[in-house]
């Protein structure tokens, strides 16, 4: 802990431009999208938990949820502000911007982090709270502060992070971990390394120019797309848990077996590619492809649940 917050000393704080004081500007900050997404997984995780929950912590336990996904977006934002000025998918966020000032992010980031994890402790329950807490330690320091710039594993160990709201959703019912939660956590562990290499894949370029070790800039697109391949085939498998413990029902393994199928045929097609542009083509197919693969998955597991 004594680390970090010397890091955070450290980090040169930029300055505000005119616009800063813009609400949208704001908002982006917090990444609206990856913060829908941990809802969305987050609710699920307290949908099928066996157990009950009163509709008043359900929301407390969501809005604690997104608040602390917007305070890792925006500390995320304030540590990687010299990269994502750098390339160009970024290039348009907030800080590098100068739409809102690095300091007005690291004390949103901060602010937010920390509330949503004593409001959810404390209104919902400790487990729940401790599980936030992780990811966003996971998140902020451990991937964006040191794996990140490291190493090429970076998307492997950070993913835990996006892997834990199901987790987080399921302790606000239950006050504990259960097996069921852990296979949903496995399915999000698993998916997340062939849904972001497989765009690193396109984005190779991008990341090199910012000297992010991304597997595709070190090993290769030829290894990337190899391990994108056993990732795909370790996650269809992992895809059959839920069912097996108690999670899920017919309609959500006939969808996983249907889903997991295209997705393997998608990402072998990545490797069957020796040629750039075709590469490129197939691995971005299967980055879209792997969006609509998690939402209906998860869908599917609501929809028993309800």
């Amino acid at each position: 802990m004594a680390e970090v917050v010397k890091v955070l000393a450290d980090r040169e704080l930029g300055k505000p431009g005119g616009l800063a004081g813009r609400v949208p500007d704001h908002l982006a900050l917090l990444k609206p999208r990856v913060m829908s997404l941990v809802v969305f997984t987050g609710g699920v995780g307290m949908a099928v938990a066996p157990g009950h929950i009163d509709p008043a912590h359900a929301a407390a336990t969501l809005f604690c949820m997104a608040a602390g996904a917007g305070g890792c977006g925006a500390l995320n934002m304030w540590f990687d502000a010299d990269i994502d000025g750098i390339m160009q998918r970024t290039a348009g966020r907030p800080i590098p911007t100068n739409r809102v000032a690095a300091r007005e992010a690291l004390v949103t980031g901060v602010l937010l982090s920390v509330l949503s994890v004593l409001t959810l402790g404390l209104l919902v329950n400790p487990a729940a709270g401790a599980l936030l807490a992780l990811t966003i330690a996971i998140y902020v320091p451990f991937y964006t502060m040191f794996l990140k710039r490291r190493t090429a594993q970076n998307i492997v160990l950070g993913g835990a992070a996006g892997a834990l709201p199901p987790v987080i959703g399921w302790a606000a019912v239950t006050g504990s971990v259960g097996l069921g939660a852990i296979s949903l956590f496995l399915i999000i562990f698993l998916w997340t390394p062939p849904h972001f290499w497989a765009l690193a894949i396109c984005r190779s370029s991008d990341y090199e120019r910012a000297s992010i070790p991304m597997l595709p800039v070190v090993a290769g697109p030829e290894e990337t797309a190899r391990q994108i391949s056993i990732y795909s085939a370790v996650l269809v498998a992992a895809s059959f848990l839920p069912p097996l413990l108690g999670v899920g029902g017919v309609v959500y393994t006939v969808l996983a077996a249907v889903l997991g199928a295209i997705f393997l045929v998608r990402a072998f097609a990545i490797q069957r590619q020796h040629e750039t542009e075709q590469r490129n083509r197939a691995a971005y197919k299967l980055f879209g492809f792997s969006i609509f693969y998690m939402a209906a998955l998860f869908v599917a597991l609501l929809a028993t649940a309800v």
